[in-house]
């Protein structure tokens, strides 16, 4: 079989839940504030990952109106069963807000992966990252962590009280009897993410321990029964980067698994990578691929020489011939001249309205119409697609004339509202239509004033951004780019900077009015380029 490298699918694709169904295994993975909600890919050789439709496009399965910053979907669980897809997500609308958490737990099903997704049912809001197991009696169980807000707020986890076990009627579409306890996790603590697995007669679960920072790790307890008691794996954690700065992949946990036709047994998880001489990773949280192999009921991580290990392979034998081409380090010129915006953009919060994002009102060109200031987690105008490589270039062409300082669009490269860069086109009274870089650091405004620019016409807008460093440019023609203003950061746009956030960085456009909403931006075409 052929060697793949790690991470399968680059760039922001947090807490991965992988099924197989049929000839195909699917993951999910969260997308927090961003919109549509869930990613979804599926491949048939664990190597080349197809995008798929997101499942939640609609108002009725997320309303995600007023979410700040790393609030919406966390880790999203996909499973298969009774000729369905069932997929179980959390739509968090609070949790940074001193000790407290309001997580809302949902379940929706489909008959085929593109849908129709069903109304969502409400299952709780004890706990996030939610779970469902089918049992091979043909009972369902949820499980989910438990936030006990009483611990107030501490950097060691009291608040992750434990895995709590329920089960769910499909016939009354609620979970019925008491939630149990069934595990309060290893001395790693910050037990959450739990998956429930059966093999060989033991019941495992499989949950995520340490945070998601550089001590993350999966934490793997097995038992003869359901409810438990569940003892912890000998070797423990089942994968973890902590303490081994020397690997290319970081902070591995969150995980969950499924088996081949065949029989064998492939663990999905996060990881991270940080830029060279940093912590700062601002890809995100990826999703990596490894191969368990079994030894007295308990799985670890396959090594390269077929031996044991707990820590995340660069690499990992695909099981089956590989069939394409992967999702990776992957360039791409996305022009407007279809019916519908390619499915690599994402907005936030909610979907793009084609009031305000139009294909068809100049054919040909993205109209947006000017939306909210790039703080607002309320109706903010922006298209924006994952970073996926530590060096890449993005280019727009933009045809904007704006009336007023209120007014503005161009490119953007964030990490979310605190933490953000914007090479806009505005105004300003004494230099009529020019260019100017807004920057949003640790939520501190600073604003760099740029060039004038001829009263109307094309304006030609770049990034090039090499491993940590970033700079904008300009251009009249689209062919001689100048470079405006200063070094961009990209270690700002991480996790690890300011505030913990749990996303990754996004480069897009963006058009905002804050006088009217009524601004008009055209955009003749986007594209990202990976060096």
């Amino acid at each position: 079989m052929s060697r793949v490298a790690n991470p399968v699918l680059t760039g922001f694709h947090a807490d991965p839940s992988i099924v197989r169904v049929g000839e195909y295994f699917y993951i999910a993975n969260s997308t927090f504030e961003w919109y549509p909600g869930v990613e979804l890919h599926r491949s048939k050789d664990l190597a080349c990952w197809e995008s798929l439709p997101s499942p939640l496009g609609e108002k009725r399965l997320l309303d995600m109106e007023g979410a700040r910053a790393s609030c919406g979907v966390w880790a999203p669980c996909l499973s298969y069963g009774d000729g369905l897809f069932w997929l179980i997500y959390t739509n968090v609308r609070t949790w940074n807000a001193g000790p407290w958490k309001d997580c809302p737990n949902y379940l929706t099903t489909a008959p085929a992966i593109g849908g129709p997704w069903s109304d969502p049912v409400f299952l709780n809001c004890s706990g996030f990252d939610p779970s469902l197991f089918h049992d091979e009696d043909g009972k369902k169980w949820l499980v989910n962590m438990e936030w006990d807000y009483r611990q107030g707020i501490d950097p060691e986890g009291p608040q992750f009280t434990g895995i709590l076990l329920q089960e769910y009627s499909p016939a009354e579409k609620k979970l019925i009897g008491a939630p149990r306890k069934i595990f309060k996790g290893s001395p790693i603590m910050c037990v959450e993410g739990p998956h429930l697995y059966k093999r060989g007669g033991w019941y495992y679960l499989l949950t995520a321990e340490g945070g998601t920072v550089y001590k993350h790790a999966a934490t793997l307890a097995r038992s003869r029964s359901i409810e438990g008691p569940y003892e912890i794996h000998p070797h423990n954690p089942l994968i973890s980067s902590s303490g081994k700065p020397e690997l290319l992949l970081q902070k591995a946990g969150h995980a969950s698994w499924c088996e081949t036709a065949d029989g064998r047994t492939y663990l999905a998880c996060l990881c991270g990578r940080p830029l060279p001489g940093t912590k700062n990773c601002p890809l995100g949280r990826e999703t990596s691929i490894a191969e368990l192999v079994w030894h007295d009921d308990w799985p670890y991580i396959k090594a390269e020489d077929g031996g044991r290990q707990n820590w995340p392979a660069d690499t990992f034998d695909s099981p089956v011939e590989i069939t394409g081409g992967a999702v990776r380090n992957a360039s791409a010129a996305y022009n407007f001249d279809g019916s519908a915006i390619h499915g690599d953009f994402k907005t936030l919060r909610a979907g793009a309205q084609p009031d305000r994002y139009s294909l068809s009102a100049r054919p040909g060109w993205l109209r947006l119409r000017g939306g909210q200031s790039p703080v607002s987690p309320y109706g903010q105008t922006l298209l924006a697609r994952r970073q996926r490589d530590f060096s890449f270039t993005a280019e727009t062409c933009l045809e904007f004339n704006p009336k007023s300082f209120q007014e503005l669009a161009g490119l953007c490269w964030r990490y979310d509202e605190r933490n953000q860069y914007l090479l806009a086109v505005t105004w300003d009274e004494n230099r009529g239509r020019s260019l100017a870089i807004l920057s949003m650091i640790e939520g501190r405004f600073s604003r760099e004033e740029g060039p004038a620019l001829p009263a109307s016409g094309a304006v030609y807008l770049g990034l090039s951004v090499r491993e940590r460093d970033g700079r904008f440019r300009y251009s009249a023609d689209g062919k001689n780019y100048t470079g405006i203003g200063k070094p961009l950061d990209a270690c700002v746009l991480s996790d690890e900077f300011d505030t913990l956030g749990f996303t990754g960085a996004f480069t897009g456009m963006f058009c905002v009015d804050t006088a009217r909403w009524e601004a008009l931006a055209d955009f003749k075409y986007f594209t990202y380029t990976a060096l």
